[in-house]
């Protein structure tokens, strides 16, 4: 079940508010006060999507009280319900108060129920759009129109078919099983080196699946402190901590019936995980400040560069939550094992580049293209992105892309082969041996000797890595990194 929007009834008339009460809470989640002092109160400890106040209470009136509401909780959408329709009262409500709508009494219990229903799902568009839809002049149908236009502009970037590969690629059977996760509503986590178009595949999973048609939210978890992690997935009330200046709903309930994509998942600290497996346990957020928890229906994809497995053994992850994140594990193979890819990638980025950069570059010469190809792009996708970026700029025409146009350390000459193998000396298991150490030696130095991060690059476990490194005497390039 989706999480329920918290509607709040102001009324100083019992009958009245458990008129409204029996209503509204079949599909709300209703809360009451009976004066605008205990309604501050409420709005002070939660989340309050819609207000709906009666005009006429002793010592304030409705008008006067949501005026005050607009000012200290501005995405709340407000609304006036009374037995007088006077015009003044209409006018000023609109005009001082920013009230959403005004419903005279007698109510008609389904006519009520669409309105309520109507202002919350337009607390959940203003929240997508970033704009207060409730104080402009877009109407709730055309928000509606504009985000499933959106959404539907969105599948269409994000299909698998629109993933660039070439026909022999890891990626065909990466993309294989990523299209099996849409078939099944469980949690995923996709590993592989940064700049290997993680998101990407995230995207094109949640796009796929049953969820396409609901929010997509990213955030990435090792850009933040806990506290204010915390603020940006759970959400938070004003107040609750230095800087929290407004109320703030989470990630997680704005990505409510969709997917949230936790992003360098293994950088958070051992206090965040525990707050994250909660959530995934008991379907619920609480947001900072609050009194209470807020249920929510959202799927978990997760990313990381980094072998969580190796990160529980060595107590920097819990194991619970490990379990509940790697149910529909995905693993994306670093660019330079995929070689047959960087031709048909770096023709698709040149097309955008010219787009965006209002080029008519046709194409990147051969040489140059060899050259690339043979490179070990450290930094992946994103890296060859930044370098044609680059070439382009730098170029003086439209001609193809040239050699002369790339850095040192890829328009260099091919690296010669490991002596001995080059030449052909001693027989086949030996050459390939001499080549699989070069191989194992460059990555530990692109990483700095870290065995964890090489043996991911490479493909292999750590504990085979380790076992490498001892056989071709590698130990002098390797940090152990336990």
């Amino acid at each position: 079940m989706n999480g329920l929007a918290t509607v709040l009834i102001v009324d100083d008339e019992v009958r009245s508010i458990e008129a409204l009460r029996r209503v509204l809470s079949e599909e709300f989640d209703v809360l009451c006060a009976r004066s605008a002092e205990d309604a501050e109160t409420v709005l002070a400890g939660d989340l309050v999507q819609v207000i709906l106040c009666d005009q006429r209470m002793p010592g304030e009136s409705g008008i006067a009280f949501l005026s005050r509401v607009r000012e200290k909780w501005p995405d709340t959408i407000r609304m006036i319900i009374s037995g007088y329709t006077e015009s003044e009262d209409i006018i000023a409500g609109v005009n001082e108060a920013g009230i959403y709508q005004y419903i005279t009494k007698p109510w008609h219990p389904e006519k009520l129920m669409e309105s309520v229903r109507e202002a919350a799902q337009l607390f959940k568009l203003q929240r997508e759009t970033g704009a207060p839809a409730a104080e402009s002049k877009f109407s709730h149908e055309t928000l509606t129109r504009a985000i499933a236009s959106r959404r539907r502009t969105q599948r269409r970037m994000f299909e698998f078919d629109r993933i660039v590969h070439a026909p022999d690629s890891p990626i065909v059977d990466v993309i294989s099983l990523a299209r099996r996760a849409t078939e099944y509503d469980i949690s995923v986590c996709i590993t592989g080196a940064s700049g290997t178009g993680k998101e990407l595949l995230a995207r094109a999973i949640h796009f796929g699946s049953l969820r396409g048609e609901k929010p997509f939210v990213v955030e990435n978890c090792g850009a933040l402190p806990d506290e204010l992690l915390e603020s940006e997935l759970f959400g938070c009330k004003k107040g609750a901590f230095t800087g929290a200046y407004q109320d703030r709903t989470g990630l997680f309930e704005l990505a409510d019936g969709g997917s949230i994509f936790l992003d360098e998942i293994g950088e958070t600290s051992p206090a965040f995980q525990v707050k994250l497996l909660r959530v995934l346990q008991e379907g619920e957020i609480r947001p900072l400040g609050a009194v209470r928890p807020r249920k929510v229906n959202v799927r978990v994809i997760c990313a990381t560069n980094r072998n969580l497995e190796d990160e529980v053994a060595a107590g920097r992850f819990r194991r619970d939550l490990y379990y509940r994140l790697t149910a529909f594990p995905i693993h994306l193979p670093a660019l330079n094992r995929r070689p047959m890819d960087i031709p048909i990638i770096a023709t698709r980025i040149l097309a955008d580049v010219n787009r965006s950069f209002h080029r008519q570059i046709a194409s990147i010469e051969p040489e140059a293209m060899q050259r690339m190809t043979r490179y070990d792009w450290p930094g992946n996708v994103r890296e060859l992105h930044n370098e044609i970026q680059r070439m382009v700029a730098l170029s003086d025409n439209d001609a193809p892309l040239g050699v002369h146009l790339l850095p040192p350390r890829i328009g260099a000459p091919a690296r010669l082969a490991p002596a001995g193998a080059a030449d052909g000396a001693g027989n086949l298991k030996q050459q390939v041996e001499m080549l699989e150490r070069d191989v194992i030696e460059r990555a530990l130095k692109r990483h700095s000797g870290n065995i964890s991060r090489a043996a991911d690059q490479l493909g292999l476990s750590r504990v085979g890595l380790r076992g490498k490194i001892e056989r071709y005497d590698l130990r002098r390039s390797a940090v152990d990194d336990d």
